[in-house]
């Protein structure tokens, strides 16, 4: 993992992170190894903090794309 992509983990939003977790392409490298461990464990530790309510009000902000 380098340190900007750390530093990116880190500092974005959960809304963010959902965002970017679920509409990235496959085989996109902050999923893969160190990194992609990194970034689930503060994803869920970002959602661990977060009602069910604000779990859903972010889902519905982010959206799903639709692949083609």
């Amino acid at each position: 993992m380098t340190d900007e992509q750390k530093r990116w983990i880190d500092n974005a939003t959960y809304d963010r992170l959902l965002g970017h977790w679920r509409n990235a392409p496959i085989g996109d490298p902050m999923f893969q190894g160190d990194t992609g461990d990194y970034y689930r464990n503060v994803m869920n530790k970002k959602r661990a903090a977060m009602t069910a309510e604000d779990l859903a009000a972010a889902s519905k902000r982010i959206g799903w794309r639709e692949s083609s």
